[in-house]
């Protein structure tokens, strides 16, 4: 998460809320793994339909306080959830960890350093 990506506060996210309102954004996370000297990980993105939010949705939004800390100014696990339309990709990519590539980024990096049991 980009510190820019965070707003600073209600203003800054009330700004970030209206950017997203009526539109799709891109959510793109990255995981790193590392054991000793071998790494493996990636990339994965989901693409996220935000219907056209109201003055009254803004303010209500920005006084849960559920901004705080959030990257775009929202969580998708909570209140925001209410505001989405659609979600092109995987959603826990949206919340933070593409546990759909997971396995994939797992099996890389026993490949890399064969320290890790494969499941059987």
């Amino acid at each position: 998460m980009c510190s820019s990506d965070l707003p600073t506060d209600a203003d800054d996210a009330e700004r970030m809320l209206r950017r997203l309102s009526g539109r799709v954004h891109r959510v793109v996370t990255g995981v790193s793994l590392r054991l000793g000297a071998a790494e493996a990980g990636g990339i994965d993105a989901t693409a996220v339909t935000m219907r056209a939010l109201t003055d009254a949705d803004v303010a209500w939004y920005l006084a849960t306080h559920e901004w705080h800390d959030k990257a775009g100014g929202y969580a998708i696990q909570g209140y925001a959830s209410r505001f989405i339309t659609r979600i092109d990709g995987a959603y826990p990519t949206v919340v933070g960890l593409p546990v759909e590539r997971l396995d994939g980024w797992l099996e890389a990096l026993h490949a890399r350093c064969g320290c890790l049991a494969s499941p059987e």
